[in-house]
């Protein structure tokens, strides 16, 4: 196995388990709060496809979805910018979605950007140096495991949460 087959088979599991946690919840359910005050399954699902897209873009030097007419189409009162990164709980709360099926749908449209991405990483790319504020500087590859490490804690959270009774 090649490192691009290796980071397609671990983004492969993200998507995998975003659709399974989005299946068979209602709205309402998706919106709930553990303890009034927890982040929301629609909440975690948004804010995991929003990473994904915005730091895949980041290093493919694409586009994101989120900016290819997702935002428009899921109507969230956002900069267009917005990730969820720091959110008080009134802008969790913000987060909702009339369809969750039009949020598996972003997550799917970011999972093919993604994929072209991995098709052309190589040793190289993963060694690309991406960000300079850290000590040591921040490679591709690093901001790979990154990615997926953060996607598997909101998704790991997201089903915690959908398993919660009532």
């Amino acid at each position: 196995m090649d490192t691009s087959e290796l980071l397609t088979d671990a983004f492969g599991r993200i998507r995998e388990l975003y659709v399974d946690i989005a299946a068979d919840l209602t709205p309402e359910a998706a919106q709930q709060r553990p303890e009034g005050e927890g982040n929301s399954i629609v909440w975690l699902l948004w804010h995991t496809a929003r990473v994904q897209d915005d730091h895949v873009a980041g290093l493919s030097g694409g586009t994101q979805a989120w900016h290819d007419g997702w935002a428009e189409r899921l109507g969230l009162s956002f900069d267009k910018n917005d990730i969820g990164y720091g959110h008080s709980s009134a802008e969790v709360d913000a987060v909702r979605v009339g369809r969750l099926e039009d949020l598996v749908d972003y997550h799917q449209s970011v999972h093919q950007l993604t994929l072209a991405y991995l098709a052309r990483v190589d040793h190289d790319e993963l060694d690309r140096i991406v960000d300079r504020h850290w000590d040591p500087p921040v490679t591709a590859g690093a901001r790979l495991v990154s990615i997926v490490g953060d996607c598997f804690q909101h998704l790991g959270q997201a089903a915690y949460v959908k398993g919660l009774p009532g």
